[in-house]
């Protein structure tokens, strides 16, 4: 594994003893794991570490055949959309005036500097959180403290608890932080729907002289 894009920094980490133990936990897996490994890592193919704009924290990926590919939220074109994704689309047509899309591939979000970080990036397949707590939660936070640290104005957008708990690393003076609960059918009732927060960050990215995101997929 190698990072580049500006990531360079976070390459000391695969040396640590505890990468070294979650390597050694994947490759001795004899289950299915998603995404495919040559995406493990895709969110930082996808945008210059300088071009980063707004994070948007998931947790881990899906655990379904094909869904999964290395951005949070999103999934490979021609699937179907998890409910989660689905409230997210619906959020975003009502905020911008956009249509809701076919395709529920985020791509097009990553490569306008939305950086679609999973705190755990590897999941055994039908098995939701079954890699939580090997490894990457440590190597992620490291890449939230990178982000603090070498960006300045960019929006976080975390929704639900899960998320939420991750601001200790976020400097607010620096950056600006929305919260909502998560977008799940469970809870996007209570304060994600029409939390307006892809107009909020445009809007936030247009006063610091920065291009706001095309949100419309």
């Amino acid at each position: 594994m190698k990072l580049r894009n500006g990531f360079e920094h976070l390459n000391s980490e695969f040396n640590k003893s505890y990468f070294k133990s979650l390597n050694e936990f994947l490759l001795r897996q004899q289950a299915v794991i998603y995404p495919p490994k040559e995406k493990w890592l895709r969110v930082f193919e996808l945008c210059n570490l300088d071009d980063i704009k707004v994070v948007i924290l998931g947790q881990d990926p899906y655990h379904q055949p094909k869904q999964a590919n290395g951005l949070c939220f999103s999934v490979n074109d021609g699937l179907s959309h998890p409910r989660s994704l689905r409230n997210i689309l619906k959020e975003v047509s009502r905020d911008i005036g956009c249509s809701y899309p076919n395709s529920g591939d985020l791509t097009p979000w990553a490569r306008q500097g939305v950086f679609l970080l999973n705190t755990i990036l590897t999941v055994e397949e039908s098995k939701p959180a079954s890699h939580q707590n090997i490894g990457w939660e440590t190597f992620t936070d490291e890449v939230i403290r990178l982000l603090n640290n070498q960006l300045n104005n960019i929006v976080f957008l975390l929704w639900g608890k899960y998320a939420q708990s991750k601001s200790n690393l976020i400097d607010c003076n620096k950056h600006l932080i929305l919260r909502a609960s998560h977008p799940s059918p469970f809870s996007a009732h209570i304060s994600f729907n029409d939390c307006s927060h892809f107009s909020k960050a445009n809007k936030y990215l247009q006063n610091h002289s920065k291009k706001s995101i095309n949100w419309c997929l």
